[in-house]
């Protein structure tokens, strides 16, 4: 029984001091003007609205991409990891065409991530998502009832 429980919390330590994998994507999406086109395999899935795409294993290479029409719940908010999950399941390492699109203040990125729609074979990903069930709630969604004034 004590072997049992050291073992345990030896483990518990190791996945405790695990660093967390930083964002790979390295690319810089400034400069990208509104409607520019993005093509490249899914390399990275950041959380449920944000993926790495890019021509070749390197990540200088990779274009950090916000989805412009999903609004993912956070990661440390209900549902986050499902959204990250279900976004790795749909397109992890699939070929995504990506096209820039204005966000607040016209510009083309938040936070170092170009915002942009992306396709898979032609499909935006946002009506891909809410087909494959994903449920949205993330910051850009308003959580108001349908009839409330905006």
């Amino acid at each position: 029984m004590r072997l049992l429980t050291a073992t345990l919390a030896t483990a518990a330590c190791l996945i405790a001091a695990t660093p967390t994998l930083a964002d790979p994507c390295k690319a810089n999406v400034r400069g990208y003007a509104a409607g520019a086109t993005v093509a490249g395999q899914v390399r990275y899935v950041g959380d449920g609205d944000s993926l790495c795409i890019g021509p070749g294993s390197d990540p200088k290479t990779w274009t950090e991409i916000r989805l412009a029409n999903f609004y993912a719940p956070e990661l440390n908010e209900p549902g986050g990891r499902r959204a990250k999950a279900d976004l790795s399941r749909l397109v992890a390492g699939r070929q995504l065409v990506c096209r820039a699109t204005n966000g607040t203040g016209r510009q083309t990125y938040s936070y170092d991530r170009l915002i942009a729609t992306c396709a898979l074979n032609g499909v935006e990903l946002g009506d891909l998502l809410r087909a494959f069930g994903g449920a949205e709630g993330g910051r850009g969604v308003d959580r108001r009832p349908s009839g409330e004034d905006h």
